[in-house]
């Protein structure tokens, strides 16, 4: 039935509508420019759940352990996550995920391309709301992809889908927590051999704290400048790249190994004596080296994931600006930047769920079990993605962390909650896909 509005003398008529761009001409009312509104409203509201999630895993471990506190986290994500959004944030973005759908099918529809990401974009947003509601780590880019699917299976049809590409994502659910846990399951099991299972704990982390800081700086170093920091245009080759990792791991070796040897462990005033066997000692070295690998990581969500918030959102503003769709578009550097603050936001005010999951109910975490969770994922997806292989970073640390409960023994894990978790993985394709399409098919009959 078409849509009506009463003249200037009172009589019904039908309303003119431009549907190609839904706006409305006879009473200056420009729906694209709504929904561009409206949509700037649901990516920040995606954005703060990817921090309410997606960053928690990130500092999970680290308020876990008590390494450091709520609010250090939240200061420490924010600052971390903004310079990964502004430093290494892709400025292009790709507007159909993963290359799932030919951008090219709607290129004569850009009305159905930008209804459809706002789809995507809410009904990513819900399920990620609801998962961390239920205190479920899943991963936010699965999220957006999902939903991207289900859009474009009635916008362009089934077999217009790139199902190889969904193939990989399923087989990364499997990929990403093995992977996960074999590497920081391996890494605590050499620590508790050498370090902490030694006749003094403290003396051996003393020992060993510059081989540690060698090998943390050097996957750091080396996951920041290879492809790392994009938007300063630093392109290393990886053999340049590991090079100057290895030049970074062994100064900043030399530094701990200073430290370490100007630091009287025997005085009684130092409070790192202060607990039976040097144990104290053994926390505190490697709860810093925890804080670090977590700063990593909340740089990597910073520049991974806020594409998942504002890439749709992107998208959207250039389908509104141009009329036309393009496989991919400009992400304006204060896009990312908000972005980036809203996911910081979001770990504050909804967080708490998640990093509990990770950091307290899996298995217990000292800040020796965070590091080695930590590292362990921040290796694991350095490799996995040298490899090309695809990989979540949600699953990697969750991985890790039942990696090390699995060392520690079974008894030490809750199997229950890790049955929860997987199902909640499992269920993140097709509940994005099924809502997506609900969305966008009652805005489609809605506007057009």
């Amino acid at each position: 039935m078409p849509l009506h509005k009463i003249n200037s003398l009172g009589i019904l008529q039908p309303l003119d509508l431009n549907v190609g761009y839904f706006s409305y001409r006879d009473t200056g009312m420009n729906i694209d420019t709504i929904i561009l509104g409206i949509a700037t409203l649901v990516g920040l509201y995606m954005a703060a759940n990817i921090g309410a999630n997606d960053l928690a895993n990130a500092m999970g471990t680290s308020v876990g352990s008590r390494a450091i506190t709520l609010k250090q986290a939240v200061l420490i994500s924010v600052i971390a996550n903004l310079l990964g959004a502004v430093l290494a944030g892709t400025h292009v973005t790709e507007t159909l995920r993963k290359g799932i759908i030919d951008p090219n099918l709607l290129a004569g529809t850009p009305e159905k391309f930008m209804l459809g990401m706002f789809a995507a974009l809410l009904a990513a947003g819900i399920w990620v709301h609801l998962a961390t509601v239920l205190g479920q780590p899943v991963s936010t880019t699965h999220s957006i992809v999902g939903a991207v699917v289900g859009f474009g299976l009635v916008s362009v049809g089934f077999g217009a889908i790139e199902w190889g590409k969904v193939v990989s994502i399923v087989i990364s659910w499997i990929i990403s927590p093995i992977f996960g846990g074999i590497v920081a399951g391996g890494i605590y099991l050499m620590v508790k051999r050498k370090i902490l299972e030694s006749e003094c704990p403290g003396e051996s982390a003393k020992r060993y704290a510059p081989f540690l800081v060698f090998l943390v700086f050097i996957v750091l170093t080396l996951s920041l400048i290879y492809k790392g920091l994009k938007n300063l245009h630093l392109n290393f080759s990886f053999q340049n790249a590991l090079l100057i990792a290895i030049a970074v791991g062994i100064f900043a070796a030399l530094i701990s190994r200073w430290l370490f040897g100007i630091i009287d462990f025997d005085s009684k005033e130092c409070r790192f004596t202060i607990g039976a066997g040097g144990h104290l000692v053994t926390e505190s070295l490697f709860a810093y080296l925890q804080i670090l690998t977590a700063c990593y990581v909340a740089f990597a969500h910073g520049a991974n994931d806020v594409a998942n918030a504002v890439g749709p959102l992107a998208a959207i503003f250039a389908v509104v600006k141009t009329k036309t769709v393009a496989a991919q578009v400009p992400v304006p550097l204060w896009m990312l930047a908000i972005g980036g603050i809203a996911v910081g936001g979001g770990l504050f005010a909804f967080g708490t769920r998640v990093m509990e999951t990770i950091g307290k109910n899996i298995t217990e975490i000292t800040p020796v079990r965070g590091f080695c969770a930590e590292f362990g994922a921040a290796t694991t997806i350095l490799v996995c993605s040298r490899m090309g292989l695809p990989i979540s970073t949600t699953h990697v640390l969750v991985g890790s962390v039942v990696g090390i409960g699995f060392v520690r023994g079974m008894e030490a894990l809750d199997l229950r909650l890790v049955k929860n978790i997987l199902i909640s993985w499992f269920i993140t394709l097709p509940f994005t896909m099924i809502l997506a399409i609900i969305i966008y098919e009652v805005m489609l009959h809605t506007f057009y």
